[in-house]
């Protein structure tokens, strides 16, 4: 029997490169990582021995914006599975760059599920949405399922609606086997410092080795999240594409744990050796608009697939914190954000 294929789009991301992690951890499968010419490569640098001994792991060049890229990447992946992860993932540079971030997820995503329409393969495709399609949610609305309505709160959330509802399109037009998920927030290692809690953990981080003032710089500190770990979220993307994988369904995926992002940053500084940490809000992190209420039901695709996340918050968050330290202490450059 033939040896499976698998290609991640945006694999030099915090989650494609663990989902590459797990991939080769857990299947026989051959890995394809998109990445584009000029991606950093700091999140696969411990793969990189693997891509170059071609050790199950090769790296195509590829762009969402280019679809002549996307016709040979896939030429050359042959995919049984194609995890669909490349994005403009950040909720607020869609605010200062709102045409690039549509372009990127939204015709981005056409142009890769017209490529593989046309292609002589026909891969199961995990269409990667995000929980900031629902946005502004209402309390009466909690938790959040599946048929919540849309209220986007970022230009970033109206490109995952578009994202979704393409492979939804895709799936009930064309017949491809396009499955969305709408994963809510999760972190861990690798994650970007854009996001707050792995600028918080930065910011610890650095204040320990001495390179900031005890302060930590914060935005919107009340909005109520439900974590989950990225390691955890890779495990429910396998489970999605291999379990009687259903085209057309639509997924909410998170965690269990729920507190707000200033009880996360609490937690991170209960963490640190240095006990006089102080928190001071900047305006210039603070969104215009901000989904603030983010708390799934998760029953369907538990129900479908049996996933549970296994890792806790308190894991997740000294792992971030861990991953922020070693950085930090190998005298990696690093933006104050």
């Amino acid at each position: 029997m033939a040896v499976k294929r698998a290609l991640i789009t945006g694999i030099t991301g915090m989650v494609g490169s663990h989902l590459a992690d797990y991939l080769l951890e857990h299947t026989d499968w051959d890995i394809y990582g998109m990445c584009r010419w000029r991606s950093p490569l700091d999140n696969v640098a411990h793969l990189l021995p693997r891509v170059n001994q071609q050790d199950r792991l090769y790296f195509v060049e590829g762009d969402l914006s280019d679809y002549i890229s996307l016709v040979h990447a896939i030429e050359k992946a042959k995919p049984d599975f194609v995890f669909h992860l490349a994005a403009q993932s950040y909720p607020s540079t869609s605010f200062t760059s709102p045409i690039q971030t549509l372009d990127t997820n939204i015709l981005g995503t056409e142009r890769l599920l017209e490529a593989l329409r046309l292609s002589t393969y026909d891969p199961i495709i995990h269409v990667c949405s995000s929980s900031e399609v629902f946005g502004r949610v209402p309390k009466e609305k909690l938790p959040i399922d599946e048929e919540c309505s849309y209220h986007p709160a970022s230009p970033y959330s109206i490109s995952k609606i578009g994202t979704d509802l393409i492979g939804r399109f895709h799936a009930e037009a064309y017949g491809q086997k396009c499955i969305s998920t709408r994963m809510f927030t999760h972190t861990g290692p690798r994650r970007g410092d854009v996001f707050a809690e792995s600028s918080f953990a930065k910011q610890i981080a650095m204040i320990e080795a001495g390179l900031l003032p005890p302060v930590v710089k914060t935005g919107n500190l009340q909005s109520l999240r439900t974590w989950s770990d990225v390691r955890d979220a890779v495990r429910a993307y396998y489970l999605l594409v291999t379990h009687e994988p259903i085209p057309g369904e639509y997924y909410n995926i998170g965690g269990s744990y729920s507190c707000s992002v200033e009880a996360m940053l609490m937690h991170l500084i209960s963490l640190s050796s240095v006990k006089n940490i102080q928190v001071e809000q900047d305006i210039a992190r603070v969104r215009p608009l901000d989904a603030d209420l983010q708390l799934p039901n998760t029953e369907k695709f538990q129900r479908h697939t049996g996933w549970q996340p296994e890792i806790s918050f308190e894991t997740t968050m000294r792992d971030l914190l861990e991953y922020w330290r070693h950085r930090i202490a190998s005298g990696a450059a690093v933006m104050q954000r």
